[in-house]
C-alpha cells in the first residue's frame, strides 16, 4: 500500500486485495445476475423477469381480454418505472414479440397496431401502438390475488412484484425459451398446448410414465409457422430424455401443374425464425452465383399467408430433387437446437429432460392449488366468524338494538352480553338498517349454508394427496380443453415425418465439368487457372513468393488439404478462385489457424489409401473415404500434440514403406506392418534417439527405392541393408542420397 495513504474517512476502511480476486468475484455477481435474473426462464412459468413482470404491469392496468386497449409507451412506461429499471427499447421487443404470431406460439399479448411481420419488418414505434392481454395470459395469472405465489419488493422497495406466476397454462414449453447467459444458453423450441397438457395428464396417471410413454402424448415442437420436422424417433427419443439435441424443419410445399406439362414448386410455410424476405434474398443471390443450377425463377405472391413461388430450370426435373438441393444450400431447411436449460424452483440453473420439466411445472401447479384453496379456506373462516355474528343478532335483535341505543360503548357489551369475537361486534356495529330486514337474513343463512359445504370441500381436498391431484388433473383437462388440439389456435401446425429419406444428389452433376490447374504459394495462397497448364510453367506471385504445390484437375473434383495440426479439410475445385489474381489465402477457406500450416494438398479419389504421420514418426494407413470432411472446420485424422506436427501424407502406391530421420538414417520395412486407421496417433514407423522423421514413403519393393536428385531421378534395387522391422533405427542412405534428407517425389 502506497505510504502517503494515511488519512481514511472517519469509519472509512482500506483493505488490500489482489486484482485477480476482485475481479473474479465482481464478475461471478455479474454471471449469477445475468443467469437468474434475465437470460434464464423459471422452469414453473417458462418466463424471464421482463416477460413476467410484463404480464404483471398489463394485470395492475385492467388489461384483461375483455377489457380495451392500452397505448404501448403507458405499458412500458409502468414496466420500466415500477419494476424493470432498464432501457424501454428491450422492454417494448420483449412485448413485441409476445404478441407476434409468427413468433410466440401461444401469444400471451394481443397488439392492436403494426407489431412487425414475417418479413422481418419492425415494429411501429410504442406510441402508436396498443396491447391488452389474451386470454392464454390470463390463464397465466389465474389466482395470482389469492396467494398462489410469494411476491418480493421491487428494486426501489416501493411496490411488490410475483417471484413466479401461477401458471395454469405450460408456458415453457408451450411458447418455448431462448437466452444467452454467462458460460450458458438455453435453447427451448415452441411445443403443442393440448399435447403437452395430455402428457401432464399421463404424468399424473402414472408418476413413473418414462420417456416413451410422454412422447406418445407430445411427440415433438409444433412451431408457430408450421414447416415439417425431419428429425429421425431416434434422435427426437434422446433430445427429450437428456434435454440436448436439436430438431431440422423444412418448409412445407407442394407441386402445382401448370399448362403443357409445366410445373412450379409452391412454398406455404417457412422454418421458424427464418425471414421471408431474407430467405429470398439468399435463393436470388445463390441463383446469381450459379449455385442453384436446377433453379430459374423465385417469387414472392405472399398476402398474410405465405407464398413462395420457385420454377425449375426446365420440366424434366424432379421436383423432390429440386427441393433437396434447396433444402441443402439455404434456410428452406433450418436446425433449431434443443437445451433446456432453466432455473428450477430454487433458482438453480440446469439442465431438464422433457419429463423432469413436466414434472417440476406439475409440483408447481401442485403447491399454487395448495396455497390458493388455504387461502379460501382462511377467506371463508373469517366471512363465517361475521355470518355468526349476524345470525345472533338477528336471534337477539331486540336487545342487540337497545345495547346499542342505551349504552354508550356498546361494543363491549354485545361481546361480553351475546359471547362475540371483536371482528363479530364490529361488522355488528357496521350494519345497514336495511340489512335488518327478513330477506337479509334469509341470504345470509343461505349464503352461511353454502360456505359451511365449501369449507368442507377444501378440508378434505387438503387433507388428501390423492383428491389435490384429482383436482390438478381436472385443472389441466380444462385448460386442454380451452386451449388444445380442438381450438383453432391449438391445432398443431408442424408436421412429423421423421421417416422422410433425402434424396440422394450427386452434386457434382450440377457443375460443368472443365479441367483447371490448381495453384497454391508457399505463403499459402490457392487459386485456380483455367485448362491444364504445364506444371513447371513459370507462375506469377506476390512478392516474396513462389509456388508450392501445383496439380491438375477437373471443376466437379474435391481437393483434399492435409494440414500440420493432422486435420484434413475438402475444398470443392470450382469453388476456389478463379482469374489472373493471386488468389485468396487457404485459411479463409478452411479453418485453418495461423499456427498451422499446410502437409499436402491433393485431388480427392475412391478408393485411395495414405500413409499420415507425424514429426515424432509416429503414423497410420487411412483410407480416402475417411479424410473426407464437409465441413469447415475439417476432419481430425491424425492426433499431435505437445509440440508434435503432421509431418506426411503419401499415397500407398506399392507394399513398402521407407522412412528417413533427421539423423539420416533411412529404414526399408513391409507396409502390412502399418495399422489401417480412421484416427489416432498411429504407431512408431522408426525410433530416434534425437531429432524427427524428415521424410517417408511408400513404393513397390520389386522395383526398388528412387529418390530425385535435381532433374535425376536414382534407384536402389538392393535395399538388403536397410530392410528391417518397423520401429528400427535404420542405417546411413546410399552414395549419393540427397542432403536435404528428402525423396523428392
Amino acid at each position: 500500500m502506497p505510504d502517503d495513504i494515511t488519512t481514511l474517512p472517519e469509519g472509512g476502511d482500506v483493505r488490500p486485495t489482489s486484482l485477480s480476486a476482485a475481479l473474479s468475484e465482481r464478475y461471478l455477481a455479474y454471471a449469477m445476475s445475468t443467469i437468474t435474473a434475465r437470460s434464464l426462464p423459471d422452469v414453473r412459468d417458462g418466463m424471464k423477469p421482463v416477460h413476467r413482470r410484463l404480464l404483471w404491469a398489463m394485470h395492475q392496468l385492467k388489461l384483461d381480454p375483455a377489457a380495451g386497449f392500452k397505448k404501448c409507451a403507458r405499458i412500458v412506461g409502468d414496466v420500466m418505472g415500477k419494476f424493470h429499471p432498464h432501457g424501454d427499447a428491450s422492454i417494448y421487443e420483449a412485448m413485441v414479440r409476445l404478441a407476434q404470431e409468427f413468433a410466440a406460439r401461444y401469444p400471451l399479448v394481443e397488439g392492436q397496431g403494426n407489431f412487425g411481420n414475417i418479413d422481418g419488418d419492425n415494429a411501429a414505434a410504442m406510441r402508436y401502438t396498443e396491447a391488452r392481454l389474451t386470454a392464454i395470459a390470463s390463464a397465466m395469472l389465474e389466482g395470482i390475488e389469492e396467494n398462489a405465489v410469494d411476491f418480493r419488493a421491487t428494486y426501489d422497495g416501493e411496490e411488490k412484484e410475483p417471484v413466479v406466476l401461477p401458471a395454469a397454462f405450460p408456458n415453457l414449453l408451450a411458447n418455448g425459451a431462448a437466452g444467452i447467459a454467462v458460460g450458458m444458453a438455453t435453447s427451448i423450441p415452441p411445443h403443442n398446448a393440448g399435447e403437452l397438457c395430455a402428457a401432464a395428464l399421463a404424468l399424473i396417471a402414472n408418476p413413473k410414465a418414462g420417456i416413451d410413454e410422454l412422447l406418445g402424448h407430445m411427440p415433438g415442437p409444433d412451431f408457430p409457422t408450421g414447416g415439417v420436422l425431419v428429425e429421425s424417433p431416434e434422435a427426437v427419443r434422446e433430445a427429450y430424455a437428456t434435454g440436448r439435441g436439436g430438431f431440422r424443419i423444412r418448409a412445407r410445399w407442394e407441386k402445382e401443374s401448370l399448362k403443357n406439362g409445366t410445373w412450379q414448386i409452391v412454398v406455404t410455410e417457412i422454418p421458424y425464425q427464418v425471414q421471408k424476405s431474407r430467405l429470398i434474398e439468399q435463393i436470388a443471390q445463390l441463383m446469381e452465383e450459379k449455385k442453384l443450377p436446377l433453379l430459374a425463377d423465385v417469387r414472392d405472391e405472399s398476402t398474410d399467408v405465405i407464398r413462395l413461388v420457385l420454377e425449375p430450370r426446365n420440366r424434366a426435373i424432379e421436383p423432390a430433387m429440386l427441393m433437396e438441393t434447396l433444402f441443402r444450400a439455404t434456410p428452406l431447411e433450418s436446425r433449431f437446437s434443443l437445451n433446456m436449460n432453466v432455473l428450477d424452483a430454487s433458482r438453480t440453473p440446469r439442465v431438464m429432460g422433457l419429463r423432469e420439466v413436466l414434472q417440476s411445472w406439475l409440483d408447481h401447479r401442485h403447491e399454487v392449488l395448495v396455497r390458493r384453496s388455504q387461502h379460501r379456506l382462511d377467506a371463508i373462516a373469517r366471512r363465517l366468524e361475521i355470518l355468526d355474528g349476524y345470525l345472533i343478532a338477528y336471534l337477539n335483535l331486540d336487545e342487540v338494538i337497545r345495547i346499542i341505543r342505551e349504552e354508550d360503548h356498546p361494543k363491549p357489551v354485545l361481546i361480553s352480553t351475546f359471547s362475540l369475537t371483536d371482528v363479530q361486534a364490529e361488522a355488528i356495529l357496521n350494519m345497514r338498517l336495511r340489512s335488518l330486514r327478513r330477506l337479509e337474513e334469509m341470504e345470509i343463512r343461505r349464503e352461511h349454508k353454502k360456505l359451511v359445504a365449501e369449507q368442507k370441500s377444501l378440508q378434505t381436498l387438503l387433507g388428501s394427496e390423492k383428491a389435490r391431484w384429482k383436482k390438478l388433473a381436472e385443472q389441466i383437462a380444462e385448460t386442454r380443453a380451452k386451449f388444445g388440439e380442438e381450438t383453432p389456435i391449438g391445432r398443431r401446425r408442424t408436421v412429423i415425418d421423421g421417416t422422410a429419406a433425402p434424396v440422394v444428389i450427386d452434386e457434382r452433376a450440377f457443375v460443368e465439368r472443365e479441367p483447371i490447374t490448381v495453384i497454391l504459394s508457399q505463403k499459402g495462397w490457392v487459386r485456380a487457372l483455367k485448362g491444364h497448364v504445364p506444371l513447371d510453367q513459370e507462375q506469377k506471385f506476390k512478392e516474396g513468393d513462389s509456388l508450392r504445390i501445383a496439380l491438375h484437375a477437373q471443376t466437379t473434383d474435391r481437393i483434399c488439404l492435409f494440414a500440420t495440426n493432422g486435420k484434413c479439410f475438402t475444398i470443392k475445385a470450382d469453388a476456389l478462385p478463379r482469374g489472373r489474381g493471386d488468389g485468396q489465402p487457404v485459411r479463409l477457406m478452411v479453418d485453418l489457424t495461423n499456427e498451422d500450416d499446410v502437409v499436402d494438398l491433393f485431388v480427392w479419389a475412391e478408393d485411395r489409401k495414405y500413409l499420415v504421420a507425424s514429426s515424432d514418426g509416429r503414423g497410420f494407413v487411412v483410407k480416402s473415404e475417411d479424410m473426407l470432411a464437409e465441413k469447415r472446420t475439417g476432419k481430425q485424422v491424425l492426433t499431435v500434440d505437445g509440440g508434435i506436427e503432421a509431418a506426411a501424407c503419401k499415397p500407398v502406391e506399392g507394399d513398402t514403406v521407407a522412412v528417413l530421420g533427421e539423423n539420416r538414417k533411412l529404414l526399408v520395412f513391409p507396409l502390412e506392418q502399418v495399422p489401417e486407421m480412421v484416427r489416432g496417433r498411429g504407431v512408431v514407423l522408426q525410433g530416434y534417439k534425437d531429432g524427427g522423421m524428415a521424410d517417408v514413403k511408400v513404393f513397390d519393393g520389386k522395383a526398388g527405392l528412387t529418390w530425385r536428385i535435381g532433374e535425376r531421378v536414382r534407384l536402389e534395387t538392393d535395399l538388403t541393408t536397410w530392410r528391417g522391422n518397423r520401429a528400427g533405427a535404420g542405417r546411413q542412405p546410399p552414395n549419393g542420397f540427397p542432403r536435404s534428407n528428402r525423396f523428392g517425389d
